[in-house]
């Protein structure tokens, strides 16, 4: 009975094994965006780490399917690529943001997979290295004068995260009239810094991550950091909206999201695949550099997170009138 039970033990483990789901061929991540902004940053970022950590046999090709502030890729997901096993999507607050205020027609956040989450990107809110703003302090004295002398860019559509970062940091400032502060949607965060670069819009709010570039050229010069505390490393510099009296916080996480009728093998595959991913040295590295804060809840509990945050920014969103 014994030897019967051992030898029915090892075949189902056999078994097993041989179900055990891996991606053959090309994996596509979707980033919601053009080329520059924060979706394809994680997309490019996360492929590159998956191919040197050898976790997919191939390439990781990154789409970037803009529109609708990551609407179009959501409704494709759903609507085209439900099953598919070897499709991730770049998603982050940004994504829980449009979601808790409705802007997906006839979807909610129960629609995908939600995979996880590998660090969060901090908001900062910056200006021209030539503008007259050398503060956070002076910016908000301006808004407050009037709040439609100072317009601001940003990568997100109308009452999206970088809208909302903005809208927070005023709120906490004292500005009146928040619905009247002048916003400027773009397709992504490298055009809207372009722009504040080029002395067309005042001031730029997204993610640190998304000004790295500009920052290091001396292009870009960042007010605060919307963050608990200074960031590390070469980002020590930037002073936090608290240390100048503006208790503005603005952690956007990033990760993924994949098709919800997957096979359940290959959702838990990619949820395991980003929980090494996440744990390695290269990851880490590229989270140094890239001014990205440990964050990375367990896998059972991803999804229940998300909701919550999808939860709270749709309160946020009522408060400041952002929806009714």
């Amino acid at each position: 009975m014994i030897k019967q039970t051992l030898s029915l033990v090892a075949a189902a483990a056999v078994s097993v094994s041989a179900m055990a789901w891996e991606p053959s061929g090309k994996v596509e991540c979707i980033a919601p965006a053009d080329p520059g902004g924060g979706w394809d940053f994680t997309c490019r970022s996360v492929g590159n780490v998956l191919e040197e950590l050898d976790m997919v046999p191939g390439s990781v090709q990154t789409t970037n399917m803009a529109g609708a502030g990551g609407g179009v890729a959501f409704a494709h997901t759903v609507s085209k690529r439900n099953s598919d096993d070897k499709l991730l999507v770049a998603a982050s607050t940004a994504t829980t943001t449009r979601l808790a205020q409705q802007q997906f027609p006839g979807m909610n956040a129960g629609m995908v997979k939600w995979v996880g989450a590998l660090g969060a990107d901090y908001g900062i809110i910056a200006v021209s290295k030539d503008s007259e703003y050398q503060n956070l302090n002076q910016l908000m004295d301006a808004l407050k004068d009037n709040p439609r002398d100072v317009k601001f860019a940003g990568g997100s559509a109308t009452g999206g995260w970088d809208h909302l970062k903005v809208l927070i940091a005023a709120k906490a400032a004292g500005v009146g009239n928040l619905p009247s502060v002048p916003y400027l949607s773009y397709n992504n965060g490298g055009e809207a810094m372009t722009q504040v670069i080029g002395g067309h819009v005042d001031a730029f709010t997204g993610d640190i991550s998304e000004a790295t570039g500009f920052m290091d050229s001396g292009d870009l010069r960042v007010l605060a950091v919307l963050a608990e505390e200074r960031l590390p490393g070469k980002f020590d510099h930037i002073p936090t909206a608290r240390e100048q009296g503006i208790d503005a916080l603005g952690p956007n996480w990033r990760g993924f999201y994949m098709p919800a009728d997957a096979d359940p093998e290959a959702q838990a595959y990619w949820v395991n695949a980003i929980d090494e991913l996440y744990a390695s040295d290269e990851w880490k590295s590229v989270m140094r550099q890239n001014g990205l804060i440990p964050f990375h809840p367990p896998a059972g509990e991803f999804e229940d997170f998300v909701r919550g945050q999808v939860d709270d920014i749709e309160q946020l969103s009522r408060e400041i009138g952002l929806l009714k």
